[in-house]
């Protein structure tokens, strides 16, 4: 059988990259290394609980075309994204606002924080920062660096804050209101029934194996697909007894590693997660989302799931996340957009503009970090410059 495309991944990118070639009258053929569906944003169901099997997923946009997009697939709840922060027996909110500066230092007014945090700003005397605790005491002072920034941080690059660049936090959002929303987007909200509904209805109609990779299905079936897959040096197609045809690949795993890591590994960040749950325990933490600020707590956070819709379900399920440094073989999660890792992708990309008939997309394919909106419209954009 012939196919317009095989698309390597079943995330956001890849399901709405197949949703919107199908409404073109392309054929296509989804693939997954992993056994389930829709990437990081999948999500399983226990007592009537949706569970985030890969960190917290909560929708924010600002961009009204991508919110009635995705309210095409789901129904969107409420819920608002307000942390707790825990640094030993103290409890901040999240993100830094009045309720944090009044419980930290017991003041009122919006003035009052605004003159501590200016003194100590000014005590710290730092006019260049050279790494990340300069940048982070030059923007918030010491008390809310020492408590709230320090050792979650270092947690999370394992490495000491003054061995970060600077560049990681160009900025820390400060508010002086009594407003402990994370976010600033207009539209927010987690889809009733769970992510994975909304990538099962995206892929309606669009075959899909799981469980293998894009090396292990071209190696195991024949198939026949462009770039590093299955051409020779003269760019057409190997002739081959079996296996279906692709015109076009889309591959939103690791860029890197489909070049076989000719220039070099790009370098992530991994998470670990433990999931624990508790079917005698109706509410273990009162918040869908807790952080453990001081680096000697070895997770970052904790996530209780059944709070990103308002308690519903039977008992409680909450996962503890571990931060973790990434090798190869490991789920990658966050790239590290340093400047080496800069330079050794846009190696990467000038490879990847010789590849015909192969397209890179998503968080892996293009190395860089996607909010989930973003994700859907670098898809889309993708999809209309097609067209």
């Amino acid at each position: 059988m012939r196919y317009d495309y095989l698309i390597v991944g079943t995330g956001l990118f890849g399901a709405v990259f197949a949703h919107e070639m199908k409404k073109a009258g392309k054929k296509c053929l989804c693939i997954d290394k992993r056994k389930n569906l829709g990437g990081n944003v999948y999500t399983e169901e226990w007592q009537g609980i949706q569970v985030h099997k890969y960190g917290a997923h909560i929708f924010h946009t600002s961009n009204k075309e991508i919110w009635d997009y995705v309210n095409q697939f789901a129904e969107f709840n409420h819920y608002v994204n307000s942390p707790i922060a825990v640094y030993g027996n103290e409890l901040y909110n999240l993100p830094f606002n009045m309720n944090t500066f009044s419980k930290m230092w017991g003041i009122r007014t919006p003035g009052e924080a605004k003159e501590i945090i200016e003194k100590q700003k000014a005590q710290c005397g730092i006019t260049e920062p050279r790494n990340l605790e300069e940048q982070a005491l030059s923007l918030v002072g010491r008390d809310v660096y020492e408590k709230l920034v320090k050792g979650y941080t270092e947690k999370q690059w394992g490495r000491d804050c003054k061995e970060l660049p600077a560049f990681i936090i160009r900025r820390l959002p400060v508010r002086f209101t009594y407003d402990n929303n994370y976010f600033t987007d207009r539209w927010q909200g987690i889809p009733v029934g769970g992510y994975t509904a909304i990538v099962e209805k995206l892929l309606e109609g669009t075959p899909v194996k799981l469980g293998v990779s894009y090396k292990e299905f071209v190696a195991a079936t024949g198939a026949k697909v462009p770039g590093r897959g299955g051409v020779n040096c003269s760019g057409e197609l190997e002739s081959s007894d079996r296996g279906d045809t692709f015109d076009n690949v889309l591959y939103t795993g690791m860029i890197d590693e489909y070049f076989g890591y000719e220039l070099g590994e790009l370098q992530y960040r991994s998470l670990r997660f433990e999931e624990e749950k508790l079917p005698d325990c109706d509410n273990f933490q009162g918040n869908a989302v807790v952080n453990y600020t001081e680096r000697e707590v070895p997770y970052t956070r904790i996530i209780e799931h059944k709070h990103f819709e308002f308690g519903k379900g039977e008992g409680t399920v909450i996962t503890r996340e571990y931060p973790a440094e990434w090798k190869r073989g490991d789920e990658p999660y966050y790239p590290i957009n340093d400047d080496r890792n800069n330079e050794l992708f846009a190696g990467y990309q000038k490879l990847a503009e010789r590849e015909r008939g192969v397209l890179f997309g998503g968080r892996l394919g293009q190395y860089r970090y996607y909010d989930m909106d973003k994700v859907i419209a670098s898809a889309l954009e993708l999809v209309a410059k097609i067209k």
